[in-house]
C-alpha cells in the first residue's frame, strides 16, 4: 500500500544543540518502521549551504536541502531547534540568527505545522509566530523569552505546548516527548504508543508535566532568597505562611513577596506549592505510600488539597501520575 509521506524539515544552523536535531528524527523513523498502512514521514535538514554545519557539541552534520529549495514545496512539520551561549556566571542565553528567522518566516506558510524545540521557541518568537499564544522554552531561558517577547504567554512548566498549529518543546529530552505527540496527533495513539516502546519511554508524558525539579531550578541572585529556599526544603511538611517566612528571613510580608517575585518570579505560596508537589512526585514515583501519608509529609495536610495542586499544575491526579511513572519500590 502507497504511502502518504510528510515531510519533516528541520531547521540546521551554526552552532545548534546537536540532540535538538537527533533527536525528532529517530522518532519519525520509528514511526516508519512500526506502521505499513499509515502516512510516512520523509525527514530532511536543512541549512542556509550545503556544507557542513557544527553543531555546539562541536559534531559536524551534513544537510539534505538547503532552505533555497525548499521554497517551491509544502512542509508538514517545520521543526526548529535552539542554540544558547552561557556567560562567565553560569548564565544561559538563547541565541537567535537573524538570518535564520528570516528563513523561519519565508517557510511557515508554506508549513502545516511549525514546532520547536527546547529554546527553538526563541525563534519561533522573533518570528512572530508566537505573538498572543501561550509557549514553553528551556526553564533556563523561559524569564528571557518572556522579557524579550512580551507578546508571548510563557509557561516554564509544561514539556510542551499546542496552540493551534503552533507547538513549543522544553527540555533537549521533551524533544522526545513532543515528537510522540506529533506522532499521535497525525497517526493515532496505538501508533505512538509503538514507537515509545520502541525508545524505552512512557507514553507519553502529559504536555503539562513539569520539565524541571524545583530544587534544580536556577540559582537566585541573592543569598537572603537562596537561604529561604532551602529553609522551605527542610520544613516542607510545616504550615508554611507568608508571616513565618518574612519573620525567619527579617523582612515584612510585603518585602517578602516582592523578593520572591523579583527572584523567582512567582509569589511565596506558588513557590512553596510547587516545591510540595514536586516532594509528591518523588514520593509517586518511588514508593509505595498511601496519598493520606504523601499529602501528609508534604505539607498538603489533605488529599483532596493535593489532588487540586496536582490538576491545577500538572493537569492529572496522583493516582493517574503514580500509574504512568512509578518504578520499583524500595
Amino acid at each position: 500500500m502507497n504511502t502518504v509521506e510528510r515531510l519533516i524539515v528541520i531547521v540546521l544552523f551554526e552552532g545548534v544543540d546537536l540532540l535538538d536535531v537527533t533527536g525528532p528524527p529517530e522518532v519519525f523513523s520509528l514511526a516508519r518502521r512500526e506502521t505499513e498502512e499509515a502516512a510516512g514521514y520523509d525527514v530532511v535538514l536543512a541549512a542556509e549551504t550545503m556544507d557542513p554545519v557544527t553543531t555546539a557539541a562541536g559534531v559536524r552534520v551534513l544537510p539534505d536541502v538547503t532552505f533555497g529549495e525548499l521554497m517551491t514545496r509544502s512542509i508538514d512539520t517545520l521543526v526548529v531547534p535552539g542554540s544558547v551561549e552561557v556567560d562567565g556566571h553560569r548564565r544561559v542565553h538563547a541565541l537567535v540568527d537573524p538570518v535564520v528567522v528570516e528563513r523561519v518566516k519565508r517557510l511557515a506558510p508554506r508549513t502545516r505545522r511549525v514546532t520547536s524545540v527546547c529554546v527553538g521557541a526563541h525563534i519561533l518568537a522573533a518570528c512572530g509566530l508566537l505573538d498572543g499564544k501561550r509557549a514553553t522554552t528551556h526553564w533556563s531561558t523561559a524569564q528571557q523569552l518572556a522579557t524579550d517577547h512580551p507578546a508571548v504567554e510563557v509557561d516554564a512548566d509544561p514539556i510542551f505546548i499546542r496552540e493551534g498549529n503552533v507547538w513549543t518543546g522544553a527540555g533537549i529530552s521533551a524533544c522526545l516527548d513532543l515528537s510522540l505527540a506529533l506522532i499521535a496527533d497525525d497517526l493515532g495513539e496505538a501508533v505512538a504508543l509503538r514507537v515509545a516502546r520502541q525508545l524505552v519511554m512512557y507514553l507519553k508524558r502529559p504536555s503539562g508535566q513539569s520539565q524541571f525539579s524545583v530544587p534544580l531550578e536556577q540559582v537566585a541572585a541573592t543569598r537572603r532568597i537562596e537561604d529561604l529556599r532551602h529553609y522551605i526544603l527542610r520544613n516542607i511538611a510545616e504550615p508554611l505562611t507568608v508571616a513565618h517566612l518574612a519573620e525567619h528571613a527579617h523582612v515584612s510580608d510585603r518585602q517578602l513577596t516582592r523578593i520572591f517575585k523579583n527572584e523567582l518570579g512567582m509569589t511565596p505560596h506558588a513557590y512553596i506549592e510547587s516545591v510540595r508537589v514536586e516532594r509528591a512526585r518523588n514520593q509517586l514515583e518511588s514508593t509505595d505510600a498511601t496519598l493520606e501519608r504523601i499529602a501528609s509529609t508534604s505539607g498538603f495536610g489533605t488529599v483532596d488539597t493535593l489532588v487540586r495542586a496536582f490538576r491545577r499544575r500538572l493537569d492529572t491526579t496522583p493516582t493517574e501520575y503514580r500509574r504512568r511513572f512509578r518504578t520499583s519500590a524500595d
